[in-house]
């Protein structure tokens, strides 16, 4: 692994301090851990040593084309996959797959294909009973039904037809992340093309969804992401195209999300081409931290858990170029960050006492890395 230099805006936190902490903590050696790559060998193995930072590369978990996010089961037992390609059995649209988890590998269990091409995410439902696909490239959503980890073909789908003003990424729309609400009842399909959260009533039963109404972002801002809070009624909302993040309320009696207020990502100096991307939440929601592309930078906040408002610490470097995803690990000593273009995870320590990132950190190659998951 080779060593990156941090960027010269520093999170507030000594390295004393990060280092006692780094050395607080006992963990299982050897985790296997899966990342998604957008090229043919579309999964990779690695091992995770807790206790150092090591991310160690194992091989090719699956031979699955251009795999931008993955989700598993609620215990670890499949492995669902979001596969952005053009065409799959014959038919334009993008691939939904699943895979048994045996002893750190994946074995092919059973495929479908989503709603349109480009399928960019997948999301499971907590009863792990309904899998949901986006699809960025032809605007559009579909439900899949899970038995045995196997997915049926679409029971519910949909395309979307709004659009944004940005002339360059809002032409048509763009679904990009599917979610479920703390309790279950709704899901969530984030359209980066037309300013919309569009909001479901789920039957857990059947996977059908019914339509209940829908977020609207402000013009042009692209919502990307939606993440929970665990306080349970807070909701982020990560705009990619204006770089901002909507701070919403979930009401419980009918789904519906309303704006709190609005963060700012960028610095004040920041100059050309950035789009905000995605969100981690530490465990126990003190915590919050958004990643931005561009100016590829991490940004943590401390969040007042009852209300889940933010308050900003301090930016940090990605460590490479196009963060697409990153994730803390289970001991959240630890923040890997899949910096797509560089085709490197990049490992910081992280304090979970004060949220605070290293200054310095370590990097290991992956094909353009997308996703990460730890089994």
């Amino acid at each position: 692994m080779g060593i990156l230099n941090r960027r010269d805006f520093l999170m507030t936190a000594s390295a004393a301090t990060l280092a006692a902490a780094s050395t607080s903590f006992a963990a299982p050696r050897r985790q296997r851990v899966f990342i998604a790559s957008g090229k043919p060998d579309g999964i990779l193995s690695y091992d995770w040593d807790a206790a150092t930072g090591e991310l160690a590369p194992v091989g090719v978990a699956a031979n699955v084309a251009n795999v931008d996010w993955m989700c598993f089961s609620p215990g670890r037992e499949f492995l669902y996959a979001a596969c952005e390609v053009d065409s799959f059995n014959g038919k334009a649209t993008g691939e939904v797959a699943s895979f048994r988890v045996v002893n750190g590998e994946l074995h092919p269990h059973s495929a479908q294909n989503s709603a349109s091409a480009g399928t960019c995410h997948v999301a499971l439902d907590h009863s792990g009973r309904v899998l949901l696909a986006a699809d960025y490239g032809g605007g559009s959503a579909a439900s899949f039904l899970v038995s045995g980890g196997k997915l049926s073909p679409a029971v519910w789908s949909e395309h979307y037809t709004e659009h944004g003003p940005d002339n360059d990424r809002q032409q048509t729309a763009h679904a990009h992340f599917a979610s479920f609400s703390p309790d279950n009842r709704y899901a969530y399909i984030n359209d980066l093309g037309g300013d919309m959260i569009h909001i479901y009533r789920v039957n857990a039963a059947s996977a059908m969804l019914t339509a209940a109404g829908a977020y609207r972002a402000k013009p042009g801002a692209g919502p990307r992401t939606l993440h929970f809070h665990p306080n349970g009624h807070t909701a982020y909302s990560v705009n990619e195209l204006k770089s901002t993040v909507d701070v919403l309320e979930w009401k419980k009696a009918d789904g519906s999300l309303t704006r709190k207020s609005e963060i700012e990502l960028l610095p004040k100096d920041s100059h050309g081409e950035s789009r905000a991307c995605d969100t981690v939440i530490t465990r126990d929601g003190k915590y919050v931290t958004f990643a931005n592309r561009g100016d590829d930078f991490l940004y943590t906040f401390k969040a007042n858990i009852a209300t889940g408002a933010l308050t900003p610490l301090g930016r940090t470097s990605s460590g490479g170029k196009i963060p697409r995803n990153f994730t803390l690990d289970p001991t959240e000593h630890w923040m890997l960050v899949a910096n797509q273009d560089s085709n490197l995870v990049s490992i910081f320590k992280h304090d979970p006492a004060t949220g605070a990132l290293a200054n310095e950190g370590k990097s290991v190659a992956a094909a353009a890395p997308m996703c990460i998951l730890f089994v």
